[in-house]
């Protein structure tokens, strides 16, 4: 084994494909789901206990800021996961498989993800 071979540790300098950083965010946006849930969960039996709990549940959603924030977060975690995943089913049927179409349509899916992003945050503000 060669052990003159160059070694990269300095992170900074590692230039990932595209491809690698939207399957990485669609990882990403998974665990954010995830523990989203949580909170709206919460938030849904808060305003099915009774009257004042749904409606301490709205105010929050038209008057806090956090509470906005949260919400424009986990609905933009899953507008990313859903084209993703709409990505990858394609890939699944033997479409964008090639490194060029591949790219294009890992570009594809940040533009679409961030229209929608944009589009749920005029929606939440």
């Amino acid at each position: 084994m060669n052990k003159k071979r160059p070694v990269n540790l300095d992170i900074t300098t590692i230039s990932m494909p595209v491809t690698a950083i939207v399957s990485i965010l669609h990882r990403v946006t998974g665990i954010i789901l995830f523990v989203g849930l949580a909170f709206l969960f919460y938030a849904f039996d808060l305003s099915l206990e009774s009257q004042e709990g749904f409606d301490q549940v709205v105010n929050a959603l038209q008057t806090n800021f956090l509470v906005k924030f949260v919400i424009w977060g986990v609905v933009s975690a899953l507008m990313y996961h859903f084209v993703a995943g709409v990505k990858h089913l394609f890939m699944d049927m033997g479409y964008f498989e090639e490194l060029e179409s591949g790219r294009s349509a890992a570009i594809a899916n940040i533009a679409i993800a961030a229209v929608l992003i944009v589009l749920a945050g005029v929606w939440i503000w």
